[in-house]
This record gives structure tokens, C-alpha cells and sequence, in this order.
């Protein structure tokens, strides 16, 4: 897979499981690690960096399945990703996390345990994490899965609001009603590999796809 993404673009990624969708974040990420290839990031290599020092160069990424520190409260939740993953400190930290928070419209929930979260708030919570690492670009791993209609369209929004923020967004979806409404241009993985690429239209008609 070769792609490139440009600054303030909204990149979709689809295709069935099992595909490498989750694997080529990991890679981007640095929670895995390249066994041949390079990843730049704004003309740097970054293929051999920590995924701590890639997160603090601005590369965030939610997980498929929300895993928060389930005995801390959502506050402290977010506070780790902000310390930990955007390297601030004292009042910088705790202003990013509750910007954070309130991004989510999660600040009513800043003083719960998020293992008394519901699935929704959980993701949410996910979202909040990685904003206040104050990401220039957010890796979406399927955010809307196991939501109904009404839920997906209010992670839409959330999504919609942190894009508005200049922030580059690159989302795995395997619904296309998220796809067709957020990403600019789509990618579509098979079997490891890049088979197409091009505008969401385009896609939905391509006969390979």
C-alpha cells in the first residue's frame, strides 16, 4: 500500500476484514512496527520512531474496541493523553483535557469511572483521549461501530467539529453512509493491497471495489 495524505484532508479507508486496514494504522501509528516500507510524516521518516514520539509529533489514532483506563475517571482518562501522549504538563494538561471533554460533550461525565460508561460514551471518551493530545492528524479504527442510526449521526457531528479544527482526518469504516459523508477521497484494501482509490462517488461504482 502506498498512500499520501495532505494537510487538512479527510481520508476514507475501506474493505473487508481482514483486509490490513487496522494493521496499516498500527504501522502509521508505530504500535507496529514496519517489516519492510517507510512511513514519513510531514518529510520526516519516522518508520523506526516510538509510537510515544510519533503520538507527541502530533499522530493520534482511536481504537476499534474503546480499552480506557476503566478504574480512572474520565477526566483522568483524558488527562493521560494529555500528558502521556501530548507531553503537557500542569495547567496545559488539565486545559487539554477538558477541552477535550467538552469537544465530546463529555465534561458532564469528567468525574465518572469510565468503567461505568456506556459503549457510546466509551468511544467517546476514545475520541476525547486522542483530541487532547492535540493531534494534527486523527486515525478513526471503525469509531461508529456497535451504534445505532442516531448515535452514528452524532459521531458525525463530533467528527465534522474536530476536522473544522484543521485537524487531518483518516477514518476505517465499513459503513459507506460515514464514508460518503465524511471522506473527500476513499481507499480500498484487499488482501493487503491498495485496488483502488479515488472519490467516494467513484468508488461505490468501481466493479473491482
Amino acid at each position: 500500500v502506498t498512500l499520501r495524505v495532505e494537510e487538512g484532508a479527510a481520508l476514507g479507508v475501506v474493505g473487508p476484514n481482514g483486509a490490513g486496514k487496522s494493521t496499516m494504522l498500527s504501522i502509521i501509528t508505530g504500535v507496529d512496527r514496519a517489516s519492510s516500507g517507510s512511513v514519513h510524516y510531514r518529510g520526516v521518516d519516522v518508520t523506526r520512531e516510538p509510537a510515544s514520539r510519533r503520538s507527541r509529533s502530533g499522530i493520534a489514532r482511536s481504537f476499534q474496541i474503546p480499552r480506557p483506563f476503566v478504574d480512572l475517571t474520565a477526566f483522568e482518562n483524558t488527562l493521560v493523553g494529555a500528558q502521556r501522549g501530548g507531553g503537557l504538563h500542569g495547567a496545559a494538561a488539565h486545559e487539554a483535557a477538558m477541552d477535550a471533554l467538552r469537544l465530546a460533550g463529555m465534561e458532564r461525565f469528567a468525574n465518572t469511572q469510565a468503567g461505568k460508561l456506556s459503549l457510546l460514551d466509551r468511544k467517546r471518551l476514545e475520541l476525547a483521549k486522542s483530541m487532547a493530545m492535540g493531534p494534527k492528524v486523527l486515525m478513526l479504527d471503525e469509531v461508529n461501530a456497535g451504534l445505532n442510526s442516531s448515535e452514528i449521526d452524532g459521531a458525525l457531528r463530533l467528527i465534522r467539529r474536530i476536522a473544522e479544527r484543521g485537524v487531518t482526518i483518516l477514518v476505517i469504516e465499513h459503513l459507506m453512509k460515514v464514508v460518503m459523508s465524511l471522506a473527500e477521497r476513499v481507499l480500498v484494501l484487499h488482501h493487503g493491497k491498495l485496488i483502488a482509490e479515488g472519490s467516494a462517488a467513484n468508488m461505490v461504482r468501481d466493479k473491482n471495489v
